[in-house]
């Protein structure tokens, strides 16, 4: 436990507080491994990474939604807290059954912010969760860094009116926030005016999305609009699978490797 109380978890839990509260929208581009970390890490302008809890699924044979082992996760990611020198905030999908308690663990290897989905549970567990990561955030004496996901956009029933839907969004991400959260992560949020209704729902610096491959506003835009923070998910897992492949189809068809290849290893 010794961990958790040092000056420098500490100071890099109020570091990615405030990057979220800064006019300059945060863009994190979600990492899954250590040499992943490594690379992301080094890019300039990066002031803190995140986790992908797919993707690091996937790096281990395992579909998504908690069927990794908790042990495991959390062991990868330590490995990639330990190899960088910037905030690591980890998505610890809804909690593997107790969001405190996997909230306390993520802490003692140096996360100091993390994502927690509330699978649409109903509001009031939903919000128990929520207040048991902030617990533990407090007993370890950092301003943990809770990104409060809702699944209320993605989660909808089909033909559900888009007005009902989003009433549905405000309702719990305003109901997180008041239990303590510093921002709410909405997946499923990609239209101009949706973003912008939402935004002003939560309040300046509060609301945070996914960039969806050729789907989503530019980064410019997103923080014109008032978003806080974003973030991709296990698309740069993917990319980078993509050029993988690419570059083997490309080589099994008689050709050679991407001309530009950089040792990033």
């Amino acid at each position: 436990m010794t961990q958790i109380t040092t000056p420098d978890l500490a100071t890099r839990a109020r570091t990615l507080l405030d990057l979220h509260a800064a006019p300059d929208i945060l863009v994190l581009a979600n990492v899954w491994d250590v040499v992943s970390a490594q690379v992301v890490a080094a890019v300039p302008g990066v002031q803190a990474l995140a986790t992908a809890s797919h993707s690091i699924a996937s790096t281990f044979g395992y579909p998504d939604g908690e069927v990794i082992p908790l042990d495991l996760h959390l062991d990868m990611v330590r490995r990639i807290v330990q190899a960088v020198n910037v905030p690591v905030t980890m998505d610890f999908e809804a909690g593997y059954g107790n969001a405190g308690d996997t909230a306390r663990r993520a802490i003692e290897i140096g996360v100091v912010g993390g994502n927690l989905e509330d699978a649409m549970k109903p509001l009031d567990e939903a919000v128990a969760a929520v207040e048991a990561v902030m617990a533990a955030g407090h007993a370890a004496g950092i301003p943990f860094v809770l990104n409060a996901r809702t699944d209320a956009a993605v989660r909808a029933a089909p033909g559900t009116a888009r007005t009902q839907v989003l009433a549905e969004v405000i309702r719990r991400g305003q109901a997180f926030l008041a239990a303590g959260a510093p921002v709410v992560f909405v997946p499923g949020l990609i239209d101009r005016e949706e973003i912008r209704e939402v935004a002003a729902a939560f309040g300046p610096q509060k609301l945070t999305v996914i960039s969806v491959p050729g789907v989503s506003l530019p980064v410019n835009d997103l923080q014109a609009l008032g978003v806080a923070r974003v973030s991709t998910g296990p698309f740069t897992q993917r990319v980078a699978l993509t050029a993988l492949q690419d570059a083997a189809a490309a080589l099994v068809a008689g050709g050679t490797l991407p001309a530009g290849t950089r040792p990033l290893n």
